[in-house]
């Protein structure tokens, strides 16, 4: 594999820092990173710790072995289902705790995806704002090849990101497409060799962290909410949001630098 070697005190989701990134991996090789009760709980704590880890303007989410993420455990799923027939569920619940700490990161989230990432793993590469990818990765949605209806967003996102017809063939087939097709359709950003993909995916990390931590937090927090409203209100709020960030030192500093010939050193403030 490519990833890095885990470390940090979690069981089954490692985080450690290299540089200005935040790695979080995913480690249950065994079960090809399939989501289960820990590993849902333990996502949702290293997220919480990268947003407020001083040390990490970037996070980098990947996975130990040869997949990415295999989706959710379907045999918690299904004991679940059987526990309680009929009562909420307390692995979809688990499902949201994950997925919202996912989505809630405030930092430039980059998905490196070692392997297959099908079902949940697919949708946790929908919360990334970039994504790259081994050539050997295969991806897609694949809840509908036994039966499950998605709950990690491929529903919900798959159509805002794709023509309609598209979204419904991956959704309604459950069909796994090579990590090229999607990046033709701009879902993966950029392709690497597998033997090549930690290291440039920690150059392009490097890459985002030498912009200003404030600009990618208020850029990442106004992409994420502008499709939900309508044009006119979107670039009301994006001059709103100018107006604002004038008055950070991040601006006046990158201001300064291109003034005066020389390389900005963003504060984030």
């Amino acid at each position: 594999t490519s990833c890095p070697t885990p470390a940090g005190n979690l069981m089954t989701v490692h985080y450690m820092n290299r540089g200005p990134a935040a790695w979080i991996v995913l480690d249950r090789p065994e079960a090809l990173n399939a989501l289960d009760f820990g590993m849902l709980e333990e996502l949702a704590q290293a997220m919480q710790r990268a947003d407020a880890d001083p040390d990490a303007r970037v996070v980098v989410l990947t996975g130990q072995g040869r997949a990415f993420c295999a989706g959710g455990d379907i045999a918690q799923l299904r004991a679940d289902m059987e526990a309680a027939p009929g009562q909420p569920s307390r692995y979809v619940d688990a499902v949201e705790r994950g997925f919202d700490a996912v989505r809630a990161l405030s930092k430039p989230l980059v998905g490196c995806v070692n392997g297959v990432a099908v079902g949940g793993g697919l949708e946790l590469l929908l919360c990334c704002d970039l994504v790259i990818a081994a050539r050997t990765a295969r991806i897609g949605d694949g809840h509908a090849n036994y039966g499950i209806f998605p709950g990690g967003g491929s529903s919900a996102l798959l159509p805002r990101a794709l023509p309609i017809n598209l979204a419904r063939h991956l959704l309604f087939t459950g069909a796994l497409w090579p990590a090229a097709r999607w990046h033709e359709l701009g879902l993966v950003n950029q392709l690497a060799d597998l033997t090549a993909l930690e290291q440039e995916t920690q150059t392009l990390a490097e890459d985002l962290a030498r912009k200003s931590p404030r600009l990618l937090a208020r850029l990442k927090q106004t992409i994420n909410t502008c499709l939900d409203k309508p044009l006119a209100q979107a670039l009301r709020d994006e001059l709103g949001e100018l107006r604002s960030h004038m008055q950070s030192a991040d601006m006046r500093e990158g201001t300064s630098a291109f003034l005066e010939k020389r390389t900005p050193l963003y504060s984030g403030n």
